[in-house]
């Protein structure tokens, strides 16, 4: 995402073998027929927030998704503003992290420095939360569904976030609309 926001996107989480992690709309069921990610953004019901859904399938197994969206190397491919990743605190083996994303500004948008929370549960979900940063809202998760005996992966995307900068939030919906699919292609040719 070019503004910074699509570093929350980096954090990765997905969860519950072989379960959707939400339901399909039939624009989603057609967009990954014709081989594109998904997004649908809306307003979260408090009226602070946007609430990001999204979804692609790549041809890759789990594992190989997996580790690529939990690589801070690979990260700065996906997301192009992405500057830095470092894990501060924890350790996937342990099942927990944390990790500081920094991104560079645009004509838009500030550079932004992202610190969160991510809980793993191995080639299935990630869920992760703000620690602190330049954010206001921050927490989601990744899931990771297998397909066609493990050759493929369906990966799931949901967040609900928010910038505390005088942004309008129609314009933040339709940059996470149009910016949420460009990271996860970008995770399918980083994958395949």
């Amino acid at each position: 995402m070019r503004f910074g926001i699509s570093v929350v996107l980096a954090i990765w989480a997905l969860s519950v073998s072989g379960a959707q992690a939400f339901d399909l709309t039939g624009k989603a069921q057609a967009a990954l027929k014709r081989g594109e990610a998904y997004a649908e953004v809306t307003p979260d019901p408090d009226g602070v927030a946007g609430h990001v859904k999204a979804v692609i399938d790549i041809d890759a197994p789990v594992q190989k998704v997996w580790r690529t969206m939990t690589d801070c190397a690979a990260a700065k491919v996906m997301i192009t503003t992405l500057t830095g990743c470092r894990v501060v605190e924890g350790d996937q083996a342990r099942g927990w992290d944390i990790r500081e994303h920094v991104t560079r500004r645009n004509l838009v948008f500030p550079g932004m420095r992202i610190v969160f929370r991510s809980d793993y549960e191995p080639y299935n979900s990630i869920r992760f939360r703000l620690v602190e940063g330049d954010l206001k809202v921050q927490q989601g998760e990744w899931r990771l569904q297998p397909l066609d005996g493990g050759r493929r992966t369906r990966v799931f995307y949901e967040n609900r976030l928010a910038v505390d900068w005088p942004v309008p939030k129609a314009l933040m919906r339709e940059a996470l609309r149009r910016d949420t699919p460009k990271v996860l292609m970008n995770l399918r040719r980083v994958c395949e």
